[in-house]
């Protein structure tokens, strides 16, 4: 039986090691995640917490620094964003 039939492998969630800032600034997968068969579920999970919100600002600034969205926009996405980071902090 390998890992991935018996039980979670210890990375299941963890946003750095499941969706790292690649070379190039932007996240990505890596390789060896792509044959877990829980990859999805993982990062779904991953996503869900903490770490999820930030990955979400992260995308709200490059959208606006590459003009995809107006300062009115990105800042009530943050707004949003910061709003669900103070409800997760007093769960």
């Amino acid at each position: 039986m390998t890992v991935n039939q018996r039980k979670h492998p210890p990375c299941f969630g963890d946003l750095e090691t499941v969706f790292p800032i690649g070379e190039a600034g932007l996240r990505q997968t890596p390789e060896s995640c792509m044959i877990c068969v829980y990859k999805t579920e993982c990062l779904r999970k991953a996503m869900a917490e903490k770490g999820g919100i930030t990955v979400r600002e992260e995308m709200v600034d490059r959208a606006y620094a590459s003009g995809a969205v107006g300062f009115f926009e990105r800042w009530s996405r943050k707004k949003a964003l910061a709003g669900r980071k103070q409800s997760q902090k007093k769960n």
